[in-house]
């Protein structure tokens, strides 16, 4: 935007949530409901630090959060329709062949026991177990930027396992537990129905499972996704296939195959670790949910050291066979 005059560019923004506005109108059975949407949206944008309802109200003008709270509360709309507004929206910028589908989760600190899916769990948001909401994001990752595009709230089996407490909460009967990977593994087939254009997954390791490593294999798409260091390989040796944990196979490497690589700019420049690869296998020679085509997928161990304490992280990948290294670097560094 450099060279833009203020004005021009404040007029770009206006026209922007103007046309924002117009897309959601369809979503309303009423213009007074679509009205209250907009003001919703503006208070949302606005300077506010804190955005209860009553600031909300204060802000958009009205006398008390009641006309805003109906949108959320009393009107009848589809969630799960905006949610396709807003993933559209945003691919009509971010769209690229090689975009990354970035899968994690984010706590909502909560007081009470009332909101739906309220309970004692681990927040990274806090860094500790706490009374949260937890929520299972989708983001779509590309060279021009990123935006989320699906979410999911987590109901733990507490809730799933009770229902009157989803009765009260208004859950729809069809509701089931689902892990956190069973949840991306939602997002990711409908991502595919949805036409969405991607070819990677990238996950930290609460979704570096056989699930989403199976949908992310039916789907024709690369992964690197987080694992813990006891993950066991079985590879090769002269005694035959033995077992090593990912933490041994790193320890294994030398030295000579660490290359420092950046895994993209950060807030205070370029994220630099250095990065060993270890192939691991044909995929497509023992998983018989890949799909058929003439690309060989490798599976491989990607090793993240830490500059100075020398911290290790490690990731499976499954990529065409021949990928650069810093291909594979580039795909973690979205996430």
């Amino acid at each position: 935007m450099s060279g833009m005059a203020v004005e021009d560019l404040l007029e770009l923004w206006s026209a922007e949530l103007r046309g924002t506005k117009d897309r959601l109108r369809s979503l309303f059975t009423h213009p007074s409901v679509a009205a209250s949407a907009a003001a919703f949206l503006d208070t949302l944008l606005g300077p506010e630090r804190r955005k209860t309802g009553w600031m909300r109200a204060e802000a958009g003008g009205d006398r008390g959060p009641w006309r805003q709270q109906a949108v959320l509360g009393r009107s009848h709309w589809e969630a799960d329709t905006l949610r396709d507004v807003v993933r559209d929206y945003a691919l009509e910028t971010l769209t690229e062949a090689d975009a990354v589908l970035v899968f994690d989760e984010t706590g909502f600190l909560k007081q009470g026991k009332a909101s739906c899916g309220v309970g004692r769990q681990y927040t990274g948001s806090a860094g500790k177990i706490t009374n949260c909401q937890i929520g299972v994001f989708a983001a779509y990752v590309s060279g021009k930027g990123h935006a989320f595009i699906d979410r999911q709230l987590y109901l733990p089996k507490d809730w799933t396992s009770n229902p009157a407490r989803l009765a009260a909460a208004h859950v729809p009967e069809t509701i089931q537990f689902a892990t956190k990977p069973r949840l991306a593994v939602a997002m990711i087939e409908r991502a595919i129905q949805a036409g969405v254009p991607f070819a990677w997954v990238a996950a930290d390791t609460v979704y570096g499972g056989d699930e989403v490593q199976t949908a992310a294999r039916r789907a024709g798409k690369g992964y690197v996704l987080g694992i813990p260091s006891s993950q066991l390989f079985w590879v090769g040796s002269p005694e035959g296939p033995v077992s090593n944990t990912a933490q041994q196979l790193a320890e294994a490497l030398p030295a000579s195959q660490y290359v420092r690589l950046s895994a993209g700019d950060g807030a205070k420049g370029p994220r630099l670790y250095e990065w060993a690869y270890l192939e691991l296998a044909e995929v497509a020679a023992d998983v018989t949910d890949t799909p058929a085509s003439a690309t060989v997928w490798t599976a491989g161990l990607l090793v993240r050291r830490r500059l100075g304490n020398g911290e290790l992280a490690y990731f499976l990948t499954r990529c065409p066979q021949g990928t650069p290294l810093a291909e594979l670097v580039a795909v973690e560094g979205r996430r």
